[in-house]
């Protein structure tokens, strides 16, 4: 069974992309344990984006410091991209709990995407809401994979 826990930032607002999270978020329980961690957003103006971006490395840094390293992956455009069948070998070798961690709005800190491994779930770009919705689609999908079930064709 996988065991997966995803960090963002914020909550999920628009009530449609919630439904989906919330399905996907079912269709995995019996393949996975999967936990979504909440950090809170920095809110912040124009001029202090970088005072904002360092708030939220730094509580990220702290939220992420119980678990392994080499099992910690930032979802970022410039990562490494894996098709679905590889995205399914890689987490389902995985030992211990896997982490992935979809930025906020102004992305990552420089000195937490120096620190992590990065995935991509494409070279574009998704609000952060949208990333956490295709990010369980993939999860369900990789499960799908791995236990053959008639999903990805």
């Amino acid at each position: 069974m996988l065991d997966i826990i995803i960090v963002a930032y914020g909550k999920i607002k628009q009530e449609n992309l919630r439904a989906l999270e919330l399905e996907y978020l079912k269709r995995l329980q019996p393949y996975a344990r999967i936990r979504v961690d909440e950090l809170k957003p920095e809110s912040f103006s124009k001029s202090g984006q970088e005072a904002a971006k360092r708030i939220e490395g730094e509580r990220l840094q702290n939220h992420l410091h119980t678990y392994k390293s080499e099992n910690i992956f930032l979802l970022a455009e410039r990562g490494e991209e894996f098709d679905s069948v590889e995205f399914s070998q890689k987490i389902n070798r995985m030992a211990g709990p896997l982490v992935l961690v979809i930025g906020g709005t102004l992305g990552y800190s420089p000195e937490i995407f120096k620190t992590y491994k990065k995935i991509s779930l494409s070279k574009l770009t998704f609000p952060h809401e949208l990333a956490r919705v295709i990010l369980l689609e993939q999860l369900y999908r990789a499960a799908a994979i791995d236990n053959q079930k008639a999903y990805h064709y």
